[in-house]
């Protein structure tokens, strides 16, 4: 009798700890080409060269460190468009911002892979970034309410607009040199 008592608690634990990976399905809300044709339409593809202190700062802004040494974007009438992904508990959030005068006009969660946290992708979530702008210690001028129970997937979030704003920044600098 505890054999099989045993045997169906090992079974509940399976079905328990699997079910985490069941939840965790890819939800896309947005390709990336719907993105930037209904945000920034007939943009150039761009690719901003990552030199070593601009990639230093974009590890401290991320705190964490950064493998890639070009990062893709789009641009057009003065504005940048930015895809990032960033890792919320253990998979990336794709997002799509748009960056104009040094501030976010449009940010939107194109995909989500995470078991929790979705409601990022929801606009009353989303539009608390709309002109937000980095401060002088490049983070986010202004407070983003968070999600109860979506603090890694928001502090994703967070990080992709401040990179966004960074990399503009930096795409900026690249174009003036020219």
């Amino acid at each position: 009798m505890k054999v099989v008592t045993l045997l169906n608690a090992i079974s509940i634990w399976l079905v328990l700890a699997s079910s985490q990976v069941a939840f965790a399905a890819e939800t896309v809300y947005q390709s990336s080409t719907d993105f930037l044709d209904e945000n920034l339409p007939g943009c150039k593809n761009q690719a901003l060269w990552l030199k070593a202190d601009a990639r230093a700062d974009i590890e401290e802004l991320l705190d964490r460190p950064y493998a890639g040494v070009r990062v893709r974007y789009c641009e057009a009438g003065g504005k940048t468009a930015w895809i990032l992904d960033e890792i919320g508990k253990t998979e990336p959030i794709t997002t799509g911002v748009v960056i104009s005068g040094g501030k976010v006009e449009s940010l939107r969660v194109l995909v989500f892979r995470e078991s929790r946290g979705g409601e990022v992708h929801r606009e009353a979530f989303v539009r608390q970034y709309e002109q937000a702008a980095l401060d002088s210690k490049s983070r986010l001028d202004r407070n983003i309410d968070g999600i109860t129970g979506a603090t890694m997937s928001v502090n994703a979030v967070n990080h992709q607009a401040r990179l966004a704003l960074l990399l503009d920044r930096l795409a900026g600098e690249k174009a003036n040199d020219h």
